[in-house]
């Protein structure tokens, strides 16, 4: 069976700072939790992802066997599996990243039969950012882009060599999930609501921008496609945006809230998630929910919900 939902990029172990100063192992990357999450909410999913051969791997791969994440696109090579070190001042964590991830091969067949492919984070700053632009250009499935920007990552390119990046895959993409952190390091001279404006000016369909406890902003076409005049300053008439609340609930770790938003979502859109606004303002609600079951637990990809967890 075709996987309904293909997504590009790391599979890491997270580094936990502890309130005692220790650290504690847990895997992570932005692409593996988004890969857990669909898969825990049922959707049919494959990583495209590399992994090390040491023990860290062997742990990596058992929780993506657990979540029910198809194995057949990553790559296990020779070496140590990348570590990303989080540390925390609040619930929000900073991180730091060591190694290199592995470059897998990309199966074209696997992503043209696919509902979904999803490309984002660490990925877009190294070679296999190469591997995502293959994936990008295959005609089928709906293209969900996702930045999670970390600026210690940025290196000689830049912000605005990242904002390049940003850009160009964004102007083919049917889903942006853009976070405030990252609206703020692509454009610090606009306001997040302001860069996701932009950013759907500059070609996506639909843009949701995540504002941790405030909620999110669901931004959809209206009535065409949005003057370049107004790409960096207000609301047009062109655009729809609706203001939502983030789900009640306890907030214990706030790693993975992010990707649950984007796994939810691409969950509804595998389904068949109708152009509409009222079905993207139910189908973000839903992501919230599931956001704030991921923050009320610690550990990102092990928090992520089943359906039966968040149904109403």
């Amino acid at each position: 069976m075709p996987p309904s939902a293909v997504v590009l990029g790391e599979a890491l172990i997270d580094l936990l700072e502890q309130p005692d100063g220790s650290f504690r192992p847990a895997v992570g990357g932005a692409p593996l939790n988004v890969a857990a999450g669909l898969a825990r909410l049922g959707t049919p999913t494959r990583l495209v992802s590399g992994v090390g051969t040491d023990p860290f791997a062997t742990t990596v791969l058992g929780l993506l066997t657990s979540a029910g994440v198809a194995l057949t696109d990553v790559t296990e090579a020779p070496g140590p599996t990348p570590l990303a070190v989080a540390s925390f001042q609040g619930a929000e964590p900073s991180f730091s990243f060591y190694g290199d991830l592995p470059i897998p091969q990309l199966d074209p067949v696997t992503v043209a039969e696919a509902a979904v492919l999803y490309c984002g984070s660490i990925a877009l700053l190294t070679p296999f950012v190469e591997v995502a632009r293959a994936a990008w250009a295959i005609p089928g499935p709906q293209r969900v882009f996702d930045p999670n920007l970390r600026p210690f990552l940025l290196g000689s390119a830049g912000v605005d060599g990242v904002r390049a990046i940003v850009e160009e895959f964004v102007a083919t993409a049917d889903l942006l999930k853009l976070s405030d952190a990252d609206a703020r390091l692509l454009y610090p001279d606009l306001s997040p609501v302001s860069a996701a404006l932009r950013l759907r000016s500059l070609g996506a369909r639909t843009v949701v921008l995540t504002l941790g406890a405030a909620g999110a902003v669901l931004v959809r076409p209206d009535r065409g496609a949005r003057p370049s005049a107004f790409a960096a300053t207000s609301i047009h008439y062109t655009d729809t945006v609706i203001g939502m609340p983030a789900h009640p609930g306890p907030v214990v770790d706030t790693t993975g809230c992010g990707d649950s938003v984007a796994a939810a979502l691409m969950h509804r859109m595998a389904s068949g998630l109708p152009d509409e606004d009222q079905a993207w303002i139910s189908a973000l609600q839903f992501a919230l929910r599931v956001a704030a079951h991921v923050a009320a637990r610690p550990g990102g990809a092990v928090a992520m919900p089943s359906l039966a967890d968040v149904s109403p």
